[in-house]
């Protein structure tokens, strides 16, 4: 069973391992050099003084990728996935401004005080700082744990880079081809230190959102305030040294809140490089540096090798259900079982779930005592799924659905079996036993990306008018909707954050 799911996405990482072997042989022999530097800094004398050259150095690489690629116009794949990724996030804050962090948040930046420049989605008219911006706006959007992620960044990309963009972007009246150009070479980067940090990094306890998200956030900051390389490659280092967070918040305010802080990481450090702050040049790869101090074997080989299809957009995940996507793949085999053998809550005795190891510390709350603590849960949403509830709402994770009576029942029929290193991430293998003895089994893969962009944007249009009518009203919603899609002739973001930020009432 194990073979059908690697089956189900060679096809996508074809590519990517390829790409991986035939790197080594076109890296520079200062890049060469680097492997085995990372692979045994813990047992080096090393000191900080030691840092490379900056034209030698891994960060001075994946800047000069990225400069490169922000002064090309998009592909049509790639500036379509952006625009999808755009539309995603901006339906997802809008519902997240709702919620009580975003309140919070807007609150006590409105009590600090700072010069009112950037837009607060869903505010009814907030203007805060640049940096305030990408903070709230950047947990605003995580705050429902329903917007898109990439495995090869281990995190959700988007939210952590698209509002420190937009943040710095309506500050500077950057125009929508501006705006996407920044956010693809964010997300570029994003990947890129993703691969090089490597699946520990995530395992180790890290929350790539906040760490991989905030050296995207810096690369696209940035880059739309046309900083030049080096203090780009600076930019990333001081935005490295500030970036933290932790799984052992999930569950809580916090992890919403990483999104917001990898933002804001991103838009100080560039604001400070552009003011001649000096910080380490290669703070990725450097001795006692954050590869070093955050993953066991950074990888220079996988971070410089070119990703499918020539961008990490090609492996962007949307959601299309309010729960940890680790979740996901649970919710769409049992919810295929169920339908395809006419199954009740009644019928089932048993439910084994087989998933990656790594889902242990992302999604395995066995008793959740929250509505947010239920986006994971492995068991509740198996749970959900039986019961036929709308998982895609994100009003079915209230509070109180962990203590009805009908879903604990199954919950606790729900059994969890962690699979060995080498198991597919994002997939899972469902086994129902019914009353009458039957074992009913299905696999799916949530790794592998929608290929046809049509009916993923079909799809994604849907689930933003259902999160953004009940908070700008439908005619606002379909003029946002509008805009985004035509975001690369927009002459100036303001035009779009304008209508982001105003209140409902004032809809057309």
């Amino acid at each position: 069973m194990r073979e059908s799911l690697e089956a189900s996405r060679t096809c996508y990482l074809m590519t990517y391992r390829v790409s991986i072997d035939c790197v080594e042989g076109v890296l520079s022999h200062s890049h060469s050099e680097t492997q085995p530097r990372q692979k045994s800094v813990k047992n080096e004398a090393s000191s900080t003084s030691e840092a490379r050259e900056p034209d030698a150095s891994l960060t001075a690489e994946l800047v000069a990728r990225s400069v490169a690629g922000a002064q090309k116009p998009l592909s049509d794949t790639v500036g379509e996935l952006a625009r999808q990724c755009v539309l995603d996030w901006v339906g997802v804050a809008l519902a997240g401004s709702q919620d009580a962090l975003a309140r919070l948040l807007r609150e006590q930046a409105e009590e600090d005080g700072g010069t009112p420049v950037a837009s607060i989605v869903g505010s009814g008219g907030v203007r805060l700082s640049v940096r305030q911006a990408a903070l709230v706006n950047g947990a605003t959007g995580h705050a429902l744990d329903y917007d898109d992620a990439n495995v090869a960044a281990q995190g959700h990309v988007t939210a952590a880079v698209l509002p420190a963009v937009l943040a710095v972007g309506e500050a500077n009246g950057a125009s929508g081809e501006e705006v996407l150009r920044a956010f693809a070479a964010g997300y570029e980067m994003a990947g890129a230190v993703g691969q090089y940090l490597g699946r520990t990094h995530y395992e180790l306890g890290f929350h790539g959102t906040a760490t991989v998200g905030s050296f995207g956030a810096a690369c696209a900051a940035a880059l739309l305030m046309g900083l030049d390389a080096q203090s780009t490659a600076i930019a990333l280092g001081i935005a490295g040294t500030q970036a933290g967070g932790m799984k052992a918040q999930f569950g809580t305010m916090c992890k919403p809140l990483h999104a917001g802080k990898a933002a804001e990481n991103g838009v100080v450090g560039a604001q400070l490089a552009a003011r001649g702050f000096t910080g380490c040049r290669d703070l990725l790869a450097a001795p006692q540096g954050f590869g070093a101090a955050t993953s066991p074997e950074p990888d220079v080989r996988a971070a410089l090798a070119p990703p499918p299809g020539g961008s990490y957009l090609n492996g962007n995940l949307f959601r299309y259900h309010a729960a940890c996507y680790g979740t996901h793949a649970t919710l769409e085999a049992v919810r295929a079982l169920c339908v395809e053998h006419d199954l009740t809550a009644g019928m089932i005795t048993r439910i084994d779930l087989d998933v990656e190891s790594r889902a242990r510390a992302m999604c395995n709350i066995a008793r959740p005592e929250s509505g947010l603590q239920a986006k994971f849960s492995l068991r509740l949403n198996a749970a959900l799924a039986v019961l036929g509830e709308d998982t895609a709402s994100p009003a079915i994770y209230s509070d109180a659905i962990v203590s009805r009576t009908d879903l604990v029942a199954v919950r606790d029929r729900v059994n969890v079996h962690f699979m060995p290193p080498d198991w597919p991430p994002m997939a899972s293998m469902v086994r129902i036993t019914t009353c009458d003895g039957r074992v009913l089994q299905k696999v799916h893969d949530s790794s592998v990306p929608d290929p046809d962009l049509a009916r993923q944007r079909d799809r994604l249009t849907r689930k933003f008018m259902a999160l953004a009518v009940p908070v700008v009203g439908s005619a606002r919603a379909v003029e946002i909707e509008r805009a985004i899609g035509a975001l690369d002739r927009m002459v100036d973001i303001r035009s779009l954050m304008s209508l982001l930020r105003q209140p409902k009432e004032t809809a057309l």
